[in-house]
């Protein structure tokens, strides 16, 4: 059992009987099903069986906001498994570029190379373009992605690439002990199980109604939301990260231009816990919104199963929220940072 699991049934125990926190935290991966925590006799929220999170349907709108593209990926000892080459004499990065190409394709998404010039200790991302020479190369793979973790032959077979890089030109290797990196993997997928988490409230009209989508879209709007071309509405925060998304409950998304022509009989408020920055930050962010767009549209704040939402739900969901906070300070990992946007991939 992990401290988050520990630091979320304390906190349930503290609960009320009676109270039963009405929101979903799903988990994702499909592949990592199997290895989902939360789960007990227990009705909390944390702990109700998941359903598959509805991707809303491609519409032919575009970011009004798009988030700014992510830097190039460097090697992370927190979620890599790091293998360091030193040359005595240093080759030119393109040298390195022509021998690590035949691994290329293979490894584009899952490892990452830096490399650091004589004597400097600013790395830089071993790709196309870069120059200078080489004293010193980082290649990383990363441990754990949401399909789950890597296992003892992937990372053999990177050793090996890696190694025959270092034959090439002359290197000295140093890499951490095999069996160590897949316990680690292990238990970073352990961890990334608990905290792979999706929050999700839903805004309903009054029986027998819909929503107009002009209001909805002013609402939205005057919050600083903005349609993205998934047709969800978006907050970001000041960096350009994606807080939380609003869109109809029913997945089918808006569309740039017709937003105003939409009816939804419900909407739902979605943030990627994760993905998005601080937990408990975003979510007080998202509560504020929700209770907001319910009073501008005489809806009501509900959770899956059509119950209301009470400020006791809210605040426990907000308690155990601090909770995943604290197991990612823990590890170092900042949540929709660059790390956790690697990890929960």
């Amino acid at each position: 059992m992990t401290e988050l699991q520990l630091a979320l049934l304390v906190i349930g125990a503290l609960v009320v009987a009676g109270v039963v926190v009405y929101n979903r935290l799903q988990e994702r991966g499909a592949r990592r099903a199997a290895e989902r925590a939360f789960r007990s006799s227990a009705g909390d929220a944390l702990l109700d069986d998941p359903a598959p999170r509805r991707e809303p349907a491609m519409g032919p709108a575009a970011a009004i906001r798009p988030a700014p593209p992510p830097p190039a990926a460097l090697p992370d000892a927190r979620i890599d498994y790091v293998v360091e080459l030193s040359f005595a004499t240093p080759p030119a990065v393109g040298v390195l570029l022509e021998q690590w190409k035949p691994y290329e394709h293979r490894y584009a998404k899952s490892a990452c190379l830096a490399y650091a010039g004589d004597g400097a200790r600013d790395w830089l991302p071993l790709a196309p373009g870069a120059g200078g020479q080489a004293s010193v190369l980082q290649a990383g793979l990363q441990l754990v992605t949401r399909e789950g973790a890597v296992g003892e032959a992937e990372l053999i077979e990177f050793r090996a690439a890696v190694e025959t890089l270092a034959a090439a030109t002359g290197a000295k290797v140093s890499a951490p002990e095999m069996r160590q990196a897949v316990e680690r993997a292990r238990e970073l997928d352990r961890f990334c199980a608990d905290a792979d988490l999706q929050t999700v409230f839903h805004v309903m009209p009054q029986p027998g109604a819909r929503f107009a989508g002009a209001a909805v879209q002013r609402a939205a709007e005057a919050a600083g939301l903005t349609l993205g071309d998934d047709g969800r509405f978006v907050l970001h925060d000041d960096a350009g990260r994606p807080l939380f998304y609003l869109g109809p409950r029913d997945g089918a998304g808006f569309i740039a231009g017709a937003v105003d022509a939409a009816a939804p009989a419900g909407l739902s408020i979605t943030f990627d816990v994760p993905r998005a920055p601080g937990a408990q930050r975003t979510f007080q962010a998202m509560t504020g919104f929700a209770r907001l767009l319910a009073t501008e549209l005489q809806g009501t704040l509900v959770d899956d199963n059509d119950r209301t939402l009470d400020e006791r739900s809210l605040a426990a969901i907000d308690a155990q929220l601090s909770a995943v906070d604290a197991a990612f300070a823990g590890r170092g990992i900042e949540p929709g940072g660059a790390a956790a946007l690697r990890l929960f991939s």
